[in-house]
């Protein structure tokens, strides 16, 4: 079981058990064939965990890591790309994170925010995935259907990458939202803050715009790995001291989901230890 420590960063101390757990009761998949390869073509092979479940109270901190820097801006860039823009067009976008799985047209086929954006027919006229949340929370509050899902199976042999954080559920108790984020995959070194920094900012958005509280995110993660290469890195990273969690802040004035820039949100008190290593990503 998990404590909460004051002055300590509630995300480093969830993330530091993850990696733990995964490094000594996981289990390698060296004995099989994988997909995943790294950049000179060796198969990427992981040990993992199933099943991991991890809960940050939205409403006690802000569920950023300090054992390395999460850049939250771009972050806040990227789930803006994917749950505003609804794009899937890697130049609708300021990082280059997603250029390895682009055409030459920078699609990325019908994946991430294409499914979003497509319209669908309710008694209440046409709707988005977004759009159905949206009027959901601001009519529908008491119901159990408010949710997205991005795992389109008609259209996966369109898309260049399968989703991995594919679903969101959102519950309103009282005036407070809640949300799951379920994600068939997680690579632990590279993306587990970053989605957690993600989707806790879309809980504020969502929430805001909805006359609610942000409550708790709840990440449910099918297979936890760390990939062969980034152990040695993750293991100096356990070694580190976090520091307190930052301060965040939204910008109240803003009402309109799609008004929401990446400037109106503002994180103060961000200590990180620096990470200098280059991190292999595998593809």
């Amino acid at each position: 079981m998990l404590l909460w420590v004051m002055n300590m960063s509630y995300a480093d101390k969830v993330y530091i058990e993850t990696c733990k757990k995964i490094l000594t009761q996981g289990v390698w998949d060296t004995d099989r064939a994988v997909r995943p390869h790294w950049e000179d073509g060796t198969p990427a092979h992981t040990v993992k965990c199933f099943g991991v479940v991890n809960r940050y109270d939205l409403r006690r901190e802000f569920p950023i890591m300090t054992l390395r820097r999460t850049y939250y801006k771009s972050c806040i860039d990227e789930l803006l790309w994917i749950w505003q823009k609804k794009s899937n067009n890697v130049h609708d976008l300021k990082s280059h994170i997603w250029d390895s799985w682009a055409d030459e047209s920078g699609s990325i086929g019908k994946a991430y925010g294409y499914q979003l954006g497509v319209k669908h027919q309710y008694p209440e006229g046409q709707f988005d995935q977004v759009d159905r949340v949206l009027y959901d929370l601001k009519h529908n509050p008491a119901s159990r259907r408010i949710m997205t899902n991005l795992y389109n199976f008609s259209d996966l042999n369109e898309m260049a990458l399968y989703p991995c954080a594919y679903s969101m559920t959102f519950n309103v108790s009282g005036n407070t939202l809640n949300a799951i984020l379920n994600q068939r995959s997680q690579d632990m070194l590279t993306a587990n803050n970053w989605n957690v920094v993600q989707y806790a900012v879309l809980v504020h958005m969502m929430a805001q715009v909805s006359g609610l509280e942000a409550g708790e995110l709840v990440h449910v993660i099918a297979d936890c790995h760390i990939y062969d290469r980034h152990v040695p890195m993750v293991e100096r990273m356990l070694e580190l001291e976090p520091y307190e969690a930052p301060r965040f802040y939204v910008n109240q004035d803003v009402k309109d989901f799609y008004d929401f820039k990446v400037e109106d949100f503002r994180i103060e008190g961000y200590q990180y230890h620096e990470f200098k290593e280059k991190i292999p990503v595998a593809i």
